[in-house]
């Protein structure tokens, strides 16, 4: 499937979990350290999954906006999506990841939230991106 490319950002990683990546813009600039639970040090900075889930969460309340802004449900000023982002190894080898959005929608019957959240789901390009790959759980809390 074609996209047409309306915004593109590139970034630049080295050293791998234990390093730095910023973009090539200089508007993201971070340090990297893997997880204890991973083998790693932890410590002060982040690690590609707390990217992925902030990056998701952020991109499915734009999803959600879009929606809305065809007919859908109004998202309340308040909507907030939490994204949980979970490593491990898989089953058929190598690693995997697995996602869930919590999502909170005040004031928006529950059944509106409910189909809101999957249009969203359909449109989302992270959920594009990962459907098929990745195990990715939707709640409205």
């Amino acid at each position: 499937m074609s996209v047409n490319v309306l915004y593109k950002t590139s970034a630049k990683a080295t050293g791998g979990r234990d390093g730095h990546a910023a973009t090539l813009d200089g508007a993201l600039d971070v340090k990297l350290t893997t997880p204890k639970e991973l083998g790693g040090g932890g410590g002060a900075g982040n690690n590609p999954e707390q990217l992925f889930a902030a990056g998701y969460a952020a991109c499915f309340i734009g999803a959600m906006k879009f929606v809305a802004s065809q007919g859908g449900p109004k998202v309340p000023a308040d909507a907030s999506v939490t994204s949980t982002v979970g490593i491990g190894p898989r089953s058929a080898g190598g690693f995997g990841l697995a996602v869930e959005l919590a999502v909170s929608l005040p004031g928006l019957p529950r059944d509106e939230a409910e189909a809101l959240v999957e249009k969203a789901h359909q449109v989302c390009p992270y959920s594009n991106a990962t459907r098929g790959n990745v195990d990715v759980k939707l709640s409205v809390v």
